[in-house]
């Protein structure tokens, strides 16, 4: 008796297992997806990885954002509400407005927070 209750907690664990794995695999990061949506809207016009430019890099970005759960929130916000952007000269200019598909802007997010 105790071999077959064994046995079923062993299947449903490993049923349990399966299914955040495959769960993790469908909400995947998509690099190739999230740079190509970059680089169509420019922002490696003010953005770089590493590098400061007009904007901060990607890099930085991750790091003030690391552990706060709404960071992705925050940053499709920011990429979807034409707010400010400050530039190093003083000078403010409203940051391009992307339209995209709201899956799209998830996946860039989560890109730039994992630099």
């Amino acid at each position: 008796m105790k071999s077959l209750t064994l046995n079923r907690c062993l299947g449903l664990g490993m049923v349990s297992a399966a299914m955040m794995l495959s769960m993790s695999v469908a909400y995947a990061l998509d690099a190739d997806a999230a740079s190509g949506l970059a680089r169509q809207n420019n922002c490696f016009k003010c953005h770089s990885i590493e590098k400061k430019k007009d904007g901060p890099p990607f890099k930085e970005l991750a790091a003030k954002y690391k552990g706060k759960p709404d960071a992705v929130a925050k940053i499709v916000h920011h990429l979807t509400s034409g707010e400010k952007a400050k530039f190093p000269d003083g000078h403010e200019e409203e940051h391009k407005v992307l339209k995209k598909d709201p899956a799209e802007l998830k996946n860039l997010a989560e890109w730039i927070l994992a630099q």
